[in-house]
């Protein structure tokens, strides 16, 4: 549950958004993007047509190729060699053909990052996007998002102080247990 809160995000940064199970972050994240509306209060300075997002979920198209699910949300990316580079990039080479219901739930999760940082926009909310990746992978992926990000703003929700650090971010909101 969110209860009068109000909080400014710097521009051009990576937040972490942290705070035990339950409290509201993903809730937060979700009001942010639109799909919730808040009982009270506004959200302010985000354009709706600017925004990228991994969920919680993947909320990957199960019958297209990983390549076609990055390509969804990012049409400029028809440059085949550079869609190969950024999959190669995040450790998935060669895995842009393939169906993603062949695809492990940790390659998945990558290909949901690869959605949102190919994406035109200038915030990228993350819900807790290393989800299921071991340390190795999660790593790759980080250097993955810090090289991609150039200049965007990043709300990330975690558990993890590390995971903020592996962005290159910091704690920005810790939010109360209510």
């Amino acid at each position: 549950m969110l209860e009068n809160l109000s909080h400014t995000f710097e521009r051009g940064k990576v937040h972490a958004v942290m705070g035990p199970s339950g409290c509201g972050k993903t809730t937060l994240l979700q009001i942010m993007l639109g799909l919730l509306k808040p009982d009270a209060g506004t959200v302010g300075g985000i354009d709706a047509n600017a925004l990228s997002a991994v969920f919680q979920e993947d909320r990957l198209s199960e019958r297209l190729g990983a390549g076609s699910n990055v390509r969804l949300a990012a049409p400029q990316m028809r440059d085949k060699n550079s869609l190969r580079e950024l999959f190669e990039e995040i450790g998935l080479p060669g895995a842009e053909k393939t169906p993603v219901y062949e695809l492990s739930g940790g390659m998945k999760r990558r290909v949901a990052v690869l959605r949102a940082l190919a994406a035109p926009s200038e915030l990228i909310v993350m819900d807790e996007p290393f989800t299921g990746l071991d340390d190795a992978i999660k790593e790759t992926a980080a250097a993955c998002i810090r090289k991609h990000l150039q200049g965007r703003t990043v709300i990330l929700v975690t558990h993890s102080e590390r995971d903020a650090e592996l962005l290159g971010g910091s704690v920005g909101l810790v939010m109360p247990i209510l």
